[in-house]
């Protein structure tokens, strides 16, 4: 599995290139911003669809233009499919004005997506974001997880829509069901493993087993 990390935007945040070892189709997850160092990185390759997270604004400000550039659909968790429609009504001060979009795909959960020929569990992660969800690529022990947990810390949960308890009862779903040997992609920062995470990561120890 090739996954290709780029990281754009004042707020460093990780968008994910990924496609089969080799393969010339690929999936974009989270096109945060600089949608012309994103069109770049793509090139020679068929974009199969663009999978967000969620649509807080530093992961889909370039949403639209890969969106057009590509003729991708666009996956988006359809409890925020609202934002993502009018996004500049959901900037902080100093950000944007970015380009709104309305999706051609949603996603709740629960479902088993095959995209780029690859098999992907999308698994709700609420807690930083009221529709959050997470892409498991299960044979490949790889979850995209945007701001549900990174290394050494967990994602936020001042903003609108966030709640801790809820967060803290995804991160402990994702545990419990996926190996420890997982590799962890996230929104911002380096990858990890959800055994490293488990056992060394200070937010987590009312979920140590």
């Amino acid at each position: 599995m090739d996954a290709r990390c780029v990281t754009v935007g004042p707020l460093q945040e990780n968008c994910y290139i990924v496609r089969r070892d080799g393969a010339d189709r690929a999936l974009v997850v989270d096109p945060g911003e600089e949608a012309e160092r994103l069109i770049a990185a793509i090139e020679g390759l068929t974009i199969e669809a663009i999978l967000l997270t969620h649509t807080h604004f530093d992961h889909v400000g370039a949403v639209a233009a890969l969106a057009r550039h590509t003729h991708a659909p666009v996956y988006c968790p359809k409890l925020e499919v609202p934002i993502l429609q009018d996004i500049n009504a959901y900037l902080f001060p100093g950000f944007g004005p970015f380009e709104s979009y309305d999706p051609e795909e949603t996603i709740e959960g629960g479902e088993q997506l095959t995209l780029a020929g690859i098999d992907i569990d999308v698994i709700f992660t609420p807690g930083h974001s009221p529709g959050h969800v997470s892409f498991s690529i299960v044979d490949e022990l790889l979850l995209l997880d945007g701001d549900v947990l990174f290394q050494g810390s967990i994602g936020r949960f001042d903003l609108p829509g966030g709640d801790y308890p809820t967060l803290m009862q995804s991160i402990g779903t994702l545990l419990s069901t996926l190996p420890d040997e997982t590799a962890v992609l996230p929104g911002h920062g380096p990858a990890t493993t959800l055994g490293r995470e488990r056992a060394t990561n200070p937010f987590l120890h009312e979920l140590a087993s």
